[in-house]
């Protein structure tokens, strides 16, 4: 078939050995591709007692169908593994310019096991793929490494290069991986499985040609869709200081459905931190570790992080592979970190979870931490999040100067949350305790009680993550939806997977027969209720971002809306294929459900992926626009699986659904998904004290 390589390379790090494998193309047919091929290896070669951080585990770098074959805005690559962070499936989503080169090197994927008994990086080109000694490299950040391995590099083509950090090197869980100096798949701690393999970098060099069945159909397709973007540019007096206008409107209790084409301005103009300001007058955005609101952090404090200030730092704008919008950008920083005049813009998250989270408004310190974070190979969600918890325990009794080596930590210090940082990334002292996120650090900080009179609140009270993953930094109390997918999907905590929002803009009903309409205003308070059609809205967007996944779409196409970015028309014209987009919608759905049938193999209870209770509002906040919201979550959760074909109580996915979805079949050397899936459920529903569903999936709304 065309669009993909239709093979994979293993290599065993143990050994030193690489052997190629080709990919039934039944594998492709059924799961497209990227994250749905890193599902198909990972769920049949990683045992269900493996290690995250042991031999037996894989991490996988794999590519889309879509990538290379002329199509735009599919530039994005995926690390997938089985997670030290949260025991399940892992994954972690990166732009940059490595997608192509892994194709271009003859594969759809690189999967990786065992360790190596020193450190060393993976190479392939022309000449083939090889393993190379990095014991020169091991100590260094990540972009001085990757620009020495590229000033080494003894090919005539630049390579692209994967790469951790001290962070990777010192098994931090929250640590993530580096491409193209400082762009992240920074989640689900795939930087710590890499460095636990003693794997310093992978770098690719290829030549080969990528296969596309019409081409001249993909570049209409794309010309298209680049001719809408380069209109959406936002008049000159248009400033950041409006945006919290924009902010107010977004926050209005009417759900108006939009053409998101019409918000691509803001990306290309400021890119991702247009929210900054936007989300703290809504209520988009957490505060002072989820428990506060614009009360704490007023507008004398989120007017220094107007994005105006960020982009006057910006030397030129930034662009990943095959991208027409570009909303990344490089500054410099030289007068903050001497000689730093390449360090990424820091994105909407870095700021809010070093900005409001932390309530600091030193932009300074922000883009230092940012940078440190991009150079060491931290995850900034969860490096922020795990910040935001030690200067809560602090403040409250549960950590004192002697555990901090005198460190003080007070809400909106930055200059302490730089130290704090640097040990995190270098696991020193308090850092230890840190380097792994606030459900670790919690445990380990054990029975100790605030307050220093044996009375006080336990440190779990403030460790707010979902399944042992720290949330986005985008507030479920003020978007219900998102909040169910924090908590139901196989890799909990994550913002980028749908929301309400998300499918308002994504016009998905225009393409696919039971996605429920959203074409007139209606009232936001519907949004909180465990219907059926909010389970169809986020079963649509699972789906959804599952297929994006596999094709290595980027999620800012996504939600620009299927009347633009038109994925499932590129799908056809790349492969040869002539589906329906009920037909891909169902691909993303087999994807979903292959990743939560990894992780019911793996022994995760799909229950455990709580969420903490002030991300649902438990209690409810008393000021701000959050006030008196509460979500309730179990029923909503319950509602989406029940509508994904999973047990509503449980989340294991039922056998019929495995087999109406074939992938009893598609894996095969397995026992069988169907039957595992059923063994599953019955236990899980002996455990709940209850009998499963059954095939009764009863009536559902919308169109």
């Amino acid at each position: 078939m065309k669009g993909v390589m239709g093979k994979v390379l293993r290599v065993d790090l143990t050994e030193g050995t690489m052997r190629e494998e080709r990919i039934p193309e039944a594998v492709y047919e059924q799961l497209i591709g990227g994250v749905g091929l890193g599902a198909y290896y990972l769920y049949q070669h990683i045992p269900a007692d493996a290690d995250p951080l042991g031999p037996e585990n894989i991490l996988g770098f794999v590519s889309g169908l879509l990538t290379g074959t002329g199509s735009v805005m599919t530039g994005r690559w995926m690390a997938v593994c089985k997670s030290p962070l949260t025991g399940g499936w892992g994954d972690a989503n990166c732009g940059g310019n490595l997608a192509p080169a892994i194709k271009q090197s003859g594969y759809d994927a690189v999967f990786f096991s065992g360790v190596s008994d020193k450190p060393v990086y993976f190479a392939v080109d022309s000449k083939g793929p090889r393993l190379e000694d990095a014991a020169h490299l091991w100590g260094m950040d990540t972009i001085t490494a990757e620009q020495t391995i590229i000033a080494e590099y003894p090919g005539r083509k630049r390579p692209s290069v994967a790469v951790i950090g001290p962070a990777g090197e010192n098994r931090s869980l929250i640590s993530g991986i580096s491409n193209d100096l400082g762009r992240f798949a920074a989640r689900s701690g795939v930087g710590a499985v890499m460095g636990s393999k003693k794997l310093k970098a992978a770098a690719f060099a290829g030549i080969r040609k990528i296969s596309c069945a019409f081409p001249d159909t993909v570049k209409e397709l794309s010309k298209e869709y680049s001719a809408k973007i380069r209109r959406q540019n936002l008049p000159p007096i248009v400033k950041g200081g409006a945006l919290p206008l924009l902010g107010k409107a977004l926050g209005l209790p009417v759900g108006i459905p939009l053409d998101a084409m019409l918000t691509t301005g803001l990306f290309k103009k400021w890119g991702t931190i247009y929210n900054n300001a936007a989300g703290v007058v809504n209520g988009d955005s957490p505060l002072k570790n989820w428990s506060g609101s614009k009360v704490d952090y007023p507008a004398e404090s989120y007017r220094k992080i107007n994005p105006d200030n960020i982009i006057g730092r910006e030397t030129r704008k930034y662009h990943c592979y095959s991208c027409v919008i570009g909303c990344g950008g490089i500054c410099d920083i030289s007068d903050l970190v001497p000689g730093t005049t390449h360090s990424h813009k820091p994105e909407y998250e870095t700021v809010c979870v070093f900005g409001g989270d932390l309530l600091n408004d030193d932009l300074d310190a922000i883009f230092i931490i940012n940078d440190m974070c991009n150079r060491g190979g931290i995850d900034t969600i969860s490096a922020g999040s795990t910040a935001a918890f030690a200067i809560e325990c602090f403040q409250n009794g549960l950590l004192t100067k002697k555990d901090t080596d005198g460190l003080e930590l007070n809400w909106g210090d930055g200059k302490s949350v730089i130290e704090l940082v640097r040990r995190m990334i270098a696991r020193e002292g308090i850092g230890d305790l840190l380097a792994d996120g606030t459900k670790q650090a919690a445990l380990r900080l054990g029975n100790r009680n605030g307050n220093g009179n044996g009375n006080g609140d336990r440190a779990e009270k403030y460790a707010v993550h979902a399944g042992g993953q720290e949330p986005g930094l985008h507030d479920s109390r003020f978007d219900p939806l998102l909040g169910v997918h924090f908590a139901a999907d196989p890799t909990p905590g994550r913002h980028t997977i749908g929301a309400g929002l998300y499918y308002t803009i994504s016009h998905l009903w225009e393409k696919v027969s039971w996605a429920p309409r959203v074409t007139r205003p209606y009232a936001k308070s519907s949004d909180y209720l465990p219907s059926k059609t909010n389970a169809l809205k986020t079963k649509a967007n699972a789906c959804y971002k599952a297929l994006t996944d596999t094709v290595g779409g980027c999620m800012f196409a996504m939600i620009t809306g299927v009347q633009h970015w038109k994925i499932f028309e590129y799908i056809n014209a790349a492969s040869g294929w002539d589906r329906t987009a009920d037909d891909y919608m169902e691909a993303g759905l087999r994807v979903q459900t292959l990743r939560q049938l990894f992780n019911i193999k793996h022994g995760i209870d799909p229950r455990s992926f709580k969420l903490h209770p002030r991300m649902y509002g438990d209690p409810p906040l008393t000021e701000g626009p959050n006030k008196g919201k509460t979500v309730p979550i179990e029923e909503m959760v319950g509602e989406h699986w029940h509508m994904m074909g999973w047990d509503r109580r449980t989340g294991v996915p039922l056998e019929q659904t495995a087999v109406e979805l074939g992938l009893d079949l598609l894996l095969a050397g397995a026992a069988g998904a169907a039957k595992a899936a059923g063994a599953a459920d019955a236990g899980a529903a002996a455990g709940a004290g209850g009998e499963g569903e059954g095939g009764s999936k009863g009536d559902v709304d919308g169109k």
